[in-house]
């Protein structure tokens, strides 16, 4: 029974992992004809909409576990305010190999808080993972093509939403202990819609509601997020399962935006890219053994 619990755990989470690839894509092309606030807001008001008929199931939470999740909340918040502002200056394919560096975050994180214990294989996983994002650094000074140049401060951007969300994760693991993944989903969403409303309303920000919501890419981007969050919500609360371990089956998905970055966005040194993702999969692949 408990082989049975663990296997699907890791079929939850690698789902979540397949179609975070895929909306790394769709963000890509939500950003083409849409701001990133205006991708934000909506994205997020339109996900909090969808779980709304779920709402019944997020009450009776203990009124102590809601300060907590509106913590997390304001972590995502910066996470993906930082995600999409990197996302929206740099090759998808490269944001793809440069995201599993939360890897790194979320072990780190895994060992110091939840005192969990790295195997031989997880090790040599996590080794192989570091070549991998180092050989990616080299990306960046292979292109002649300007297209292809991406900013400093953008990748600090990407690395910093890398290490918000790592947090977020193990908040995750560690607020499933105590409440059910409805509540955790309804509840975060709620803090989540507020905090970019006030920073609309601080900021100032000119929102194009009309053309924003008749983004399909948005649309296709909120439900998909409504399913991998809640897999990812079961998947934390299953016993058994580790941070550090479900941190690299989550990185399956770079695939996705690599070969995206190639057949949609028409990017160069696809080759080279999937090396250094072939590197940092095959640590994954080992750290799960």
């Amino acid at each position: 029974m408990q082989t049975g619990r663990f296997d699907m755990w890791i079929l939850l989470v690698l789902l979540y992992g397949l179609i975070k690839g895929a909306r790394e894509v769709i963000k890509k092309k939500a950003l083409i004809s849409s701001t990133v606030m205006e991708v934000l807001i909506v994205y997020t008001a339109l996900a909090f909409v969808i779980i709304l008929p779920d709402s019944k199931n997020a009450m009776g939470i203990n009124p102590s576990f809601l300060f907590w999740i509106a913590i997390k909340s304001f972590v995502i918040f910066l996470a993906w305010l930082f995600g999409f502002k990197a996302i929206d200056k740099m090759p998808i394919s490269i944001y793809g190999v440069l995201d599993l560096s939360r890897v790194l975050f979320s072990t780190l994180l895994g060992l110091a808080v939840l005192k969990e214990v790295l195997s031989v294989y997880q090790i040599a996983g996590l080794l192989l993972v570091c070549l991998g994002l180092f050989m990616l650094n080299r990306t960046r000074k292979m292109s002649s093509n300007k297209a292809e140049g991406v900013e400093t401060v953008y990748v600090v951007l990407a690395i910093l939403s890398c290490l918000l969300n790592a947090l977020s994760g193990l908040m995750d693991k560690i607020l499933m202990k105590s409440v059910t993944s409805s509540q955790l989903q309804y509840w975060y969403m709620l803090f989540l819609l507020l905090f970019y409303m006030l920073y609309i309303f601080i900021a100032k920000a000119k929102i194009r509601w009309k053309s924003a919501f008749k983004n399909g890419w948005i649309w296709l981007m909120s439900f998909l997020f409504i399913i991998a969050d809640r897999a990812l919500f079961i998947a934390n609360g299953m016993e058994g399962s580790k941070v550090t371990v479900m941190t690299l089956i989550k990185q399956s998905g770079c695939l996705v935006a690599i070969l995206a970055g190639k057949f949609l966005f028409k990017e160069k040194n696809i080759a080279y890219k999937l090396l250094c993702a072939a590197v940092i999969l095959t640590g994954i692949m080992i750290g799960v053994i």
